[in-house]
């Protein structure tokens, strides 16, 4: 794993998560949170959990332990939860562009929010961010259908490398 790879990464994982955003703003706030009985119960709570979970982290990477999770109900909308989410994608994108071979291996050590000791090197807990949110993003396509809306354009990883490679 390389710097490039992790900024590749992070890069794929923002072209998902802005697909998915576009299709869940074309729900109605009351499809938003309806509860479709998933394990974050709706379109609003998974998304808000994958962001939440996205600030975790990168807040233990700062070296601060958060003991709970953001409140899903402070997201209202889709455009309350972009805003969030695309102000603290500069924050990762600075904390990830500077980031080089030595600081990829770098032990981060940090609590769960379960207050149990962690620690993985920094390389671990980026992939397992964005294999996270992918997972996530799975979920969130099958509730839009439930919903009878259009899921997102596709977000598997190989479209984003052809989008790419027709764009540079």
């Amino acid at each position: 794993m390389t710097p490039s790879d992790l900024r590749t990464l992070l890069d794929y994982h923002y072209w998902a998560r802005d697909r998915v955003l576009d299709a869940a703003a074309l729900l109605t706030p009351e499809q938003f949170t309806k509860d479709l009985g998933s394990s974050f119960t709706s379109v609003r709570d998974t998304l808000a959990h994958t962001y939440s979970a996205e600030w975790a982290w990168y807040s233990r990477w700062q070296g601060t332990s958060p003991t709970t999770m953001l409140p899903f109900d402070q997201f209202p909308d889709v455009a309350s939860l972009r805003k969030v989410w695309t102000d603290h994608e500069a924050k990762m994108r600075a904390f990830v562009g500077a980031m080089d071979d030595q600081g990829l291996q770098r032990v981060h050590e940090y609590k769960t929010l379960n207050g149990q000791s962690g620690s993985s090197p920094f390389w671990q807990m980026l992939q397992h961010v964005v294999n996270h949110a992918s997972y996530h993003r799975g979920q969130v396509t099958t509730m839009l259908r439930q919903l009878g809306a259009k899921p997102g354009k596709s977000m598997d990883m190989i479209g984003y490398y052809r989008e790419k490679t027709v764009t540079d």
